[in-house]
């Protein structure tokens, strides 16, 4: 073969190459998701290979010393076509494996709300894998409209305050001041998709001490079927609403 012959093709593959702290937790957390072990080595050193649908992770061993806490490991992200599909597949497992889907902690999946374009899952290495839909605008939305008053722009303030800088903490502390300052002159619908915020992120935070006061509220709202169904959409796994969420009327 000549040199004139050799050139270059456009059908290259790259892996993601990741730091693994526990290789036992890390093979547990994949292979609950459905993920093939393609390839599973941890002396003399460590070295796994996962494959699901059409894509790999791969891992080594991580620096000394590294906290996956910090969650500053490192990460990758994975274009698909429809991410939704990918987080319901994904919240099945894990309701299947954990009984209920990881909102806390390592490992975790970021809630999916219903027309967004990316979810994180956040291994037990802090890694973060994320998915983002390929027509995802270039300009992404992340809310903060001027139009919003009252109740309606803390929810979207806490919106991108979940899902697109990833701060629970400052998620909860908007919703707990916005719903005392504005809850009582706000309609049932966003009363209720606050109230079911904070549930949530009380639970995502390990401080469940308020939850039993802001679910008899959520209870006691006048809600719609519709309304209902918006609420348990817009947390991740509907049963951490538990029997808070009023039947439909």
């Amino acid at each position: 073969m000549t040199i004139d012959e050799v050139r270059v093709l456009p059908n290259e593959t790259t892996v993601p190459l990741l730091h693994c702290v526990s290789p036992e937790e890390t093979l547990a957390f994949w292979r609950a998701l459905g993920f093939a072990v393609t390839y599973e080595q941890t002396r003399p050193y460590v070295y796994l290979a996962f494959h699901w649908s059409g894509f790999d992770l791969h891992y080594a061993r991580a620096p000394k010393g590294l906290d996956p806490s910090a969650e500053t490991t490192g990460g990758c992200l994975v274009m698909v076509d429809s991410v939704a599909a990918y987080h319901a597949a994904f919240t099945e497992a894990m309701r299947r494996t954990y009984g209920k889907v990881l909102v806390k902690g390592l490992p975790r999946m970021t809630r999916y709300r219903a027309g967004a374009s990316r979810f994180s899952i956040v291994d037990p290495s802090g890694n973060t894998i994320i998915f983002i839909q390929r027509d995802e605008p270039a300009e992404v939305e992340y809310g903060g409209s001027k139009d919003l008053q009252g109740l309606a722009r803390v929810l979207d303030n806490a919106r991108i305050l979940r899902e697109f800088k990833m701060d629970d903490r400052a998620a909860f502390r908007a919703l707990n001041s916005g719903l005392r300052r504005h809850g009582d002159d706000a309609p049932a619908i966003e009363q209720g998709l606050a109230l079911a915020g904070l549930i949530e992120l009380s639970v995502a935070l390990n401080e469940p001490e308020r939850v039993p006061d802001w679910g008899s509220r959520l209870q006691q709202l006048p809600l719609t079927a519709e309304e209902r169904a918006r609420v348990l959409a817009a947390v991740a796994d509907p049963a951490v609403l538990g029997s808070w969420l009023p039947d439909a009327t």
